[in-house]
């Protein structure tokens, strides 16, 4: 195959992690190797609408604070998805009233959107919908990822150790506090009040004493109508990211990394993306070679749990009772210097080459033969 492939680059979105799904989106247009691929970039507004978006890393780029998240804006353009599964044309209205053009014919979608409405299954299942090949999870892998209540409970469902938890709804908050409080009492201090469904640390909360429950629900509830309040943990906090293998092959995990909490409470939003200070990101982390291959194959085996496809990233404590995972993303953070491309960076994989391999699998998996490689 020497053509070049059209991927329909798919960022932004209505959830509370849009910012970071942009710079996502700056980071693979700035290394996707254009040699072999042409890129349309689409972005989705806060409201749900699909823009057709600047091919520029630079407009997307994090600033040092909230105020400069890049964002979506409404350009008034309208993306137009392909009428059936027959027909792979995207198209474009350029302004209300204006006639459609033609953007090309799609070989595959590229969605790298966090949080609800496009890393929950809800996107996975419009594109299974209209037959366009995607890379990463599907529907069911995409939900249970997304929620980390039906995660822990797949998890445990596998023999894989999960921190101790409760549910609270919101009514339950509304309707009866106290369910919430005695789950804190028997969870123990310090305890985690965050969304059931939320990503990037956005919401979440922790809690030293039982006076602070009330805003850490709050908090929570602002993002989802479920909140998992969850037993602290005391130990090392490690990540590994999974490949898939192409069909016949089995998947892959990377070298850890490591999350060293030196003067935060917890690796928050602002650590995480702005910078802040109080966390150090250390990869490979200093782990055994049977710790390391123990973290190998739990986090293979949380990914074949939930059904994962593509990449997933999975989350771990080391405590001195041995491992405990404490999520999995199945579309984790992917700019260049988040933990996902710099594990496979460790592991031999260029920030290019990892995007390439990302699509080869995807097409692969969908029967489509696999192009050379990028040399890593």
């Amino acid at each position: 195959m020497t053509d070049k492939l059209t991927v329909a680059l798919l960022f932004g979105g209505r959830s509370s992690e849009h910012s970071i799904s942009c710079a996502t989106a700056g980071g693979v247009l700035a290394a996707i190797d254009r040699s072999r691929y042409d890129v349309i970039p689409i972005g989705i507004t806060r409201d749900g609408a699909f823009v057709l978006e600047a091919d520029d890393p630079a407009h997307f780029a994090l600033g040092s604070s909230a105020a400069e998240l890049p964002v979506v804006t409404d350009n008034g353009s309208r993306v137009h998805w392909p009428e059936s599964s027959l027909d792979r044309t995207l198209r474009v209205v350029d302004a209300p009233g204006a006639a459609a053009r033609v953007l090309g014919s799609v070989d595959l979608v590229f969605p790298i959107l966090h949080g609800p409405y496009g890393e929950d299954g809800t996107i996975q299942g419009l594109l299974e919908l209209l037959g366009l090949p995607f890379v990463g999870s599907g529907v069911l892998a995409s939900a249970l990822g997304m929620d980390k209540h039906f995660t822990k409970t797949v998890f445990q469902q596998a023999s894989l150790p999960v921190a101790p938890w409760r549910t609270i709804t919101a009514a339950d908050w509304a309707e009866a506090p106290g369910m919430a409080y005695a789950a804190l009492a028997e969870l123990g201090l310090p305890a985690f009040v965050k969304p059931a469904r939320a990503g990037s640390s956005v919401g979440v909360s922790r809690v030293t004493d039982p006076a602070e429950l009330v805003r850490a629900m709050e908090t929570a509830l602002a993002e989802d109508d479920k909140v998992l309040i969850e037993a602290g943990l005391v130990g090392r906090e490690l990540e590994v990211a999974v490949l898939q293998g192409r069909p016949g092959e089995p998947s892959r995990a990377s070298v850890a990394g490591e999350v060293l909490v030196t003067g935060r409470d917890f690796y928050d939003f602002d650590a995480k993306y702005l910078g802040a200070a109080g966390i150090e990101l250390v990869c490979p982390a200093a782990l055994t070679p049977a710790e390391l291959a123990e973290m190998q194959r739990m986090a293979i085996r949380a990914f074949d749990a939930i059904d994962g496809a593509g990449l997933a990233r999975v989350d771990f404590f080391l405590t001195d009772t041995g491992w405990v995972i404490n999520e999995i993303n199945t579309m984790p953070g992917f700019t260049p210097i988040s933990m996902f491309p710099t594990c496979w960076l460790q592991s031999g994989y260029t920030y290019p080459a990892l995007i390439d391999e990302l699509i080869s699998v995807a097409l692969a998996r969908r029967g489509v033969p696999a192009r050379d490689p990028l040399p890593a």
